[in-house]
């Protein structure tokens, strides 16, 4: 400990000093160094001196309170334990009532954290007071950071105290303040995680309900996101009973936001129902949600439909679900068939064979038709899960052109997502298939106009090679990208040897000193330096592949020409490349 303390006292002083400092930043420097003050105060000057100053001290910038409030979370060790972990809950205490949300936020953590670590005893007489304190506030700030609280302090109280705290969170759920009834509501579920099951039936459940008929749509759809954490805490039984009717309001209620939020929430409540009330109740809510006339609501909605058709039987799915599927393919938001091809695919699987040849296939194909990027892309990028259904024959008829004229899109980026998915569809397509059509496409790619999509191709070539064997890429791709040498541009001929240098390891020994090699080497005798340090940097990785003989005969003396290079950066390149290979010999 003593080592801790060796800092020189004027450098504890000068921080002490700066904490009164007219300079922010400064005063944002020594509350970042709270605990080397703590330290060298001592545990008992830090409780006396420190903590009171900084109570006093919360009319600051709001950063220094951030940071304040950030480094008493942390301080139970300087005040000299968890005995006296309670001198901390003053300045924390004046850091709940301030303005800045992020500070109270921070404020509320750090309290979190210390009451975990406090006794007992030591909740009941410093905590819950406190607490008790803020939910009375007379500002709003306080009635807030207070919500955020109960959950650390109930399991401590005693019965009596209990009931009361139940009665102080169920005043602050019908606050006058919309913005204390929403802190309400996004810490309940927190607060009754630590409630027993005989309050969390009456008490709770008085207070959700509450909570789920607020005049402002802002509480009620926070009220929803409490909804699943409720029903798995009180079991399918009670949940069908106390959430299932709130929830199924909830999904006709007046405001979209809180429909929207039904939607991501309905496929949890499911789990915990259980399937017969899913299937009465449920099923109906979310059809009802995928046809809600909101574009934002069938989004998250449509979002969800692979998940919500894995809980239910395929025949339900294909009764209840399916034609809300094919609505949402024509519908007329992109954002919404978006969302539907992102997850569409998964239903592949779950409806079999049949109902994906007879009902999926042909909403696939007007989706891998549709006039957004996006739409094609997100179905492309899934195309496995149907593959393994219906198999590529299918697939591949209405798919190929779909893929050729997103390969050629004016957007790059939709270009680049294509040439990601190449590997994959290439594996599925299977050799032939790929040779006859895809393969041109993949070599154009080399010459694009962005060097994103030339780099992404240069690996996409590597992966094909690794695909379907060295064999194939001798035949099919090697002659193509050596013949791009001659290519007046000289970023192409760049991207050849960037081709060559990922080629190499795939190809094996003999292939790269027989067709590879002799093209780096004519490419170190370029015209542009550029290309001169490339093939500098292609020879050094090509080093380790390759036979000694052909290191001492073909790499190395073209190395020793490039050190005397008229550019100062292929002399750098060659010169790396000539030590390293040196090692390689040794090492060898």
């Amino acid at each position: 400990f003593m080592a801790m303390i060796e800092e020189p006292l004027y450098t504890i002083a000068v921080l002490i000093d700066e904490l009164k400092n007219e300079d922010i930043q400064l005063r944002l420097n020594s509350i970042r160094q709270l605990s080397t003050i703590a330290r060298a105060l001592g545990e008992e000057r830090t409780r006396k001196e420190l903590v009171p100053f900084l109570s006093e001290n919360n009319d600051d910038e709001d950063e220094v309170l951030l940071a304040m409030a950030e480094e008493l979370g942390v301080f139970v060790p300087y005040v000299g334990g968890v005995e006296h972990a309670n001198a901390l809950l003053k300045p924390l205490e004046a850091l709940c009532t301030v303005e800045e949300t992020c500070v109270r936020d921070k404020a509320v953590a750090s309290l979190c954290r210390i009451g975990d670590q406090m006794r007992e005893q030591d909740v009941v007489d410093y905590f819950i007071p406190m607490m008790k304190r803020l939910a009375a506030g007379e500002w709003f700030t306080a009635r807030v950071s207070a919500c955020g609280l109960f959950h650390v302090a109930y399991p401590s109280a005693l019965e009596v105290l209990k009931t009361e705290l139940l009665a102080i969170y169920s005043q602050l759920c019908r606050d006058d303040m919309p913005m204390v009834r929403r802190s309400a509501a996004t810490n309940l579920s927190k607060f009754a995680r630590t409630v027993e099951a005989m309050h969390l039936k009456t008490d709770i459940m008085c207070i959700f309900k509450d909570l789920s008929q607020d005049g402002q749509d802002s509480v009620r759809l926070l009220a929803v996101e409490g909804c699943a954490v409720l029903g798995k805490l009180l079991g399918p039984q009670d949940s069908v009973a106390h959430i299932l009717p709130v929830m199924v309001n909830f999904s006709q209620d007046k405001s979209w936001r809180v429909r929207y939020m039904v939607s991501h929430e309905l496929y949890e409540l499911c789990e915990a129902v259980g399937p017969e009330p899913t299937r009465s109740d449920l099923v109906p809510a979310y059809v009802r949600l995928l046809r809600d006339n909101e574009a934002e609501v069938r989004i998250a909605a449509a979002g969800k439909v692979t998940s919500f058709c894995r809980i239910l039987d395929p025949e339900l799915a294909i009764q209840q679900i399916l034609p809300c599927v094919k609505e949402l393919s024509s519908d007329s938001s992109q954002h919404v068939r978006s969302a539907l091809a992102s997850v569409i695919m998964g239903m592949a699987p779950i409806l079999g064979k049949d109902a994906t040849i007879e009902q999926l296939l042909p909403i696939f194909l007007s989706l891998l038709k549709d006039e957004f990027p996006d739409v094609r892309l997100n179905i492309i990028s899934k195309l496995d899960q149907v593959n393994q259904v219906i198999g590529i024959d299918l697939l591949s008829q209405s798919l190929l052109p779909a893929i050729v004229e997103l390969a050629e899109d004016r957007h790059w980026r939709v270009r680049l997502a294509i040439i990601e998915h190449i590997p994959l569809l290439a594996s599925q397509l299977g050799v032939r298939f790929f040779d006859d059509k895809l393969g041109a496409l993949c070599m154009q790619w080399l010459k694009d106009k962005v060097y994103s999509i030339r780099d992404a191709a240069a690996n996409n070539v590597k992966s094909l090679a690794e695909e379907f064997g060295p064999e194939w890429a001798m035949e099919h791709i090697v002659p193509q990208v050596v013949g791009m040498i001659n290519n007046p541009h000289y970023l192409y001929r760049m991207t050849v040897l960037h081709v060559i240098s990922l080629l190499a390891p795939v190809m094996g020994a003999d292939i790269t000193c027989s067709k590879l090699l002799p093209v780096v080497i004519s490419s170190s005798k370029d015209r542009v330096p550029n290309i001169r340090f490339n093939a500098a940097k292609v020879l050094q990785s090509v080093t380790p592949l390759v036979d000694h003989s052909v290191v001492e005969k073909s790499i190395r003396p073209c190395l020793v020409k490039l050190e005397e290079d008229p550019d100062v950066d292929v002399r750098f390149f060659s010169s790396q490349a000539l030590q390293s290979s040196g090692q390689v010999m040794v090492i060898s």
